[in-house]
């Protein structure tokens, strides 16, 4: 069973990202990919996602900020608008994902020198991004763990290296809490919506098998 499904739902993804990492150069580059096609991820316990190739066609890129674990109570340490020649982070979808490469200011800022020098080092290896989903599909709805396609996505609003990219059972923070709440919600509404429609066809159905015995 296919449950098609638009809305406007906001998220937050992390990825384990084998490429992942700092330059020497003398911009002192941290790149790597914040989001890759046809990965299954697990969320929560109750179902998988992926996120489609085309995903990205239609996207909102004009303003992306590059924090750490998603702070931003704090300046952004590299920032998108509309991949412009004042930008000091580019974006670039290609054949595996959204590809990110922000400049890092190491000698005014000691976050931005802290944070390469821990990718170097290999301590922080993820990547995670925020957006806005516009078009998904639910597949299997009816399993225990069924599965949620993202085929359109409306907006991206930061990316950020993280310590722990993957969901744990065991180490949530609060906001991952609210993001599984949230996923749990998604698939709770997605449910409804795919009875509600098996009950108008059944009642169609019967309907249809009441008006023809009636002319019998």
């Amino acid at each position: 069973m296919m449950n098609k499904q638009m809305n406007e739902l906001s998220v937050v993804r992390s990825f384990n990202v084998s490429d992942f990492r700092a330059t020497d150069n003398e911009k002192y580059n941290v790149e790597g990919h914040a989001a890759v096609f046809n990965q299954t991820t697990t969320i929560g316990n109750w179902f998988y996602e992926v996120i489609e190739r085309g995903a990205f066609d239609e996207c909102d890129f004009d303003d992306v900020l590059f924090f750490v674990n998603h702070n931003q109570n704090k300046i952004p340490l590299a920032r998108s608008r509309r991949n412009n020649g004042n930008s000091t982070m580019k974006l670039e979808v290609n054949e595996t994902g959204l590809y990110i490469r922000a400049d890092l200011d190491i000698e005014n800022n000691s976050e931005s020198r802290t944070l390469h020098s821990s990718i170097s080092r290999g301590d922080i290896d993820g990547m995670s991004f925020s957006f806005r989903i516009k078009e998904q599909t639910w597949e299997n709805l009816d399993s225990d763990m069924p599965t949620r396609k993202i085929t359109k996505i409306a907006k991206v609003y930061e990316v950020s290296a993280v310590n722990q990219p993957a969901y744990s059972n065991t180490d949530i923070n609060a906001r991952d809490k609210v993001a599984l709440e949230n996923a749990k919600i998604a698939l709770e509404n997605a449910r409804s919506k795919t009875n509600e429609l098996d009950n108008s066809k059944a009642l169609e159905i019967e309907r249809l098998r009441t008006k023809i015995l009636m002319n019998v």
